[in-house]
């Protein structure tokens, strides 16, 4: 049995019953990370003495009757959660050697529940991109077919979970950063409601979109991992009280799942659109119906993002200015006389040149563009009531149904360096995952086939805070097709 392939509830399974240990586990995933990562490039830290450390702690946990499903499970985290003493840089150079002085509030959780923290995977640096390709220390490889990229930008987690270099990983969603590339890579990604779980800890990108997110290998163990991430925390006030997304068993039969038709249009490839009709005939054999619908204003949702983004991201980043954390650059002295060796203004410059890669640094002009005087009212405000519209037309929509179904990417992974140099391009492939994002609602990627080898993702939507349904359907049809079992070979 190789200890690394488990789910959650496998390992969870057999650490109750004693046949395996925490330590057996987390030194079966060092492993899995020692042999195949030089390929890959997921993780940008491994804790391999910490990480064995807190293994052998829950060891000593479940010994003294202590239970729960993530005790002794060994996870890697995205690097744009903050893991006391640990490095968090969110794959900048800004924050190459920044360590974390606490632990944001779902790492917290997951401590306390007894998972065992492997270390941390790369991204688009500070989460900006859909490719993984915007890291400063380098692009993480698909291990489907490693001249892929993995999706961004939770392409490391991704990456680690399909891999099994972990039971499971941590990512963030913003735009659709982790079902995009549980789609490019055959896992499931899930981003949660907005105010579900604390944003306490992540290092902000968009702050009115970002949630923390999961990169699982199967929908139940999602559902597990939420449930111990979940609830309100005193340093989010965007959090939200209310009951915890119970898995919930049984059939789906009688369900009512809405296909917006503005998700399904020309430029989907071929094969994307057949793995979609296939799993629309499989849930029909499960006793679903379908309902077609339509989302108008899906059509304003990348031009709306591409705007409140980059206006969040430039007003996020300028904490970055070389003072009081990060890279800090020296002033060059103006003359040869040594003036102007304490120029602020050279400091702030210079450190931000230096630190901030080019995708961070066109999404700051951009944001700064939009919020600037003159334009604010034109660009920005336009795109708050935008967004405003498109909520109301998804909530409305989602009255009719129990949950939406969509592709979750227009085509499979493709290759890399292919569409870094079109940034226009990259924006673009957010089509069907940023309306969730700008809704506050939740979403899941589920492994929905195959497109010539490379995995191909199906998006359920669900109503604000019923994570529950679109785990009972993704179960469902996890289990009638058998997808998520097929493994990478590397």
């Amino acid at each position: 049995m190789q200890l690394n392939t488990l789910t959650i509830k496998q390992a969870s399974s057999l650490l109750a019953k004693k046949e395996i240990t925490s330590i057996g586990l987390t030194k079966a995933c060092l492993k899995r990370i020692k042999e195949v990562d030089g390929k890959i490039k997921a993780c940008l830290t491994v804790c391999k003495k910490e990480a064995l450390v807190e293994a052998n702690i829950a060891d000593e946990r479940r010994a003294k009757g202590e239970t729960g499903e993530l005790l002794g499970i060994p996870y890697l985290a995205k690097d744009n959660i903050l893991t006391r003493g640990v490095r968090a840089t969110a794959a900048s150079k800004i924050l190459e050697n920044y360590i974390a002085p606490y632990d944001a509030t779902i790492i917290k959780k997951l401590k306390q529940a007894g998972a065992v923290l492997l270390g941390k995977t790369n991204l688009d640096e500070f989460a900006h991109g859909a490719s993984t390709e915007n890291s400063a220390f380098g692009p993480t490889h698909n291990p489907w077919d490693l001249t892929r990229a993995p999706g961004g930008s939770s392409g490391g987690s991704a990456a680690a979970a399909a891999a099994d270099m972990c039971i499971f990983a941590l990512g963030t969603d913003t735009g659709g950063s982790t079902r995009y590339p549980a789609s490019f890579c055959g896992v499931v990604g899930l981003k949660p409601t907005y105010g579900r779980s604390s944003r306490f800890g992540l290092i902000a990108m968009t702050s009115s979109t970002d949630v923390p997110g999961t990169l699982t290998k199967t929908v139940a163990d999602a559902a597990i991992v939420l449930s111990a991430m979940a609830g309100v925390d005193k340093n989010d006030a965007t959090t939200v009280k209310s009951p915890l997304p119970l898995f919930v068993k049984g059939g789906i039969k009688g369900l009512t799942i809405g296909l917006p038709k503005e998700y399904f249009v020309d430029g989907t490839d071929k094969g994307v659109t057949q793995a979609v009709e296939k799993a629309i005939e499989d849930f029909k054999k499960l006793g679903v119906k379908f309902k077609s619908v339509s989302l108008p204003h899906t059509k304003y949702v990348v031009p709306v993002y591409y705007i409140i983004t980059p206006s969040e991201v430039s007003s996020n980043l300028g904490r970055f200015d070389g003072i009081k954390y990060g890279l800090s650059a020296s002033p060059q002295p103006s003359s040869s006389k040594g003036e102007g060796v304490s120029d602020l203004m050279s400091i702030y410059t210079k450190s931000r040149g230096q630190g901030f890669g080019s995708e961070a640094k066109r999404r700051i002009m951009l944001g700064t563009y939009a919020l600037s005087a003159g334009y604010y009212d034109a660009y920005y405000l336009q795109a708050q009531k935008v967004r405003t519209k498109i909520k109301q037309e998804m909530d409305k929509v989602l009255e009719e149904v129990d949950c939406l179904l969509t592709p979750t990417a227009p085509h499979a992974a493709f290759k890399i360096g292919e569409q870094i140099q079109d940034p226009l391009k990259m924006y673009l492939e957010d089509i069907f995952v940023a309306g969730a994002s700008l809704a506050g609602l939740p979403a899941i990627s589920i492994p929905g086939g195959f497109d010539n080898g490379l995995p191909v993702g199906l998006q359920l939507i669900g109503k604000r805070f019923d994570e529950a349904t679109l785990f009972r359907v993704g179960h469902n049809y996890e289990q009638a097709t058998g997808w998520h079992k097929k493994k990478v070979e590397i």
